[in-house]
């Protein structure tokens, strides 16, 4: 099998797991991060009406400087705090959709405790 077929597999079920635990309600939505070879994105979710409340990534349109690294994880983490604070959102529980929390990560989720929310 090939090597990042099984990465995904294995990630697959590293989601599932703690999907099985966390849920977002729109008390306490889910913070959820999603990291790809060049861009990371988060995004604040209320899970019972399956909306997404508010988004941020390397990818938005105004975006400017560097994407794929740390420092640009921690520019759309406190991008995110901003815009989930102006939507009246303060508390969250963190996804980290699999991934380990190390590097980019983990410097989106600190980035956004930096930036005022509480998880």
């Amino acid at each position: 099998m090939d090597r990042n077929k099984k990465n995904n597999i294995r990630r697959g079920r590293r989601k599932t797991g703690i999907r099985k635990k966390i849920l977002g309600q729109p008390e306490r939505p889910r913070l959820t991060v999603f990291r790809s070879a060049n861009h990371i994105y988060g995004q604040v979710i209320d899970d019972l009406s399956g909306r997404t409340l508010v988004s941020a990534s390397t990818r938005d349109k105004d975006w400017d400087g560097a994407s794929g690294n740390v420092e640009g994880a921690k520019k759309v983490g406190t991008r995110l705090a901003e815009r989930a604070k102006g939507a009246g959102v303060s508390k969250v529980v963190f996804d980290r959709n699999g991934f380990r929390y190390h590097g980019r990560v983990k410097a989106l989720a600190d980035a956004a405790r930096e930036g005022g929310l509480e998880f």
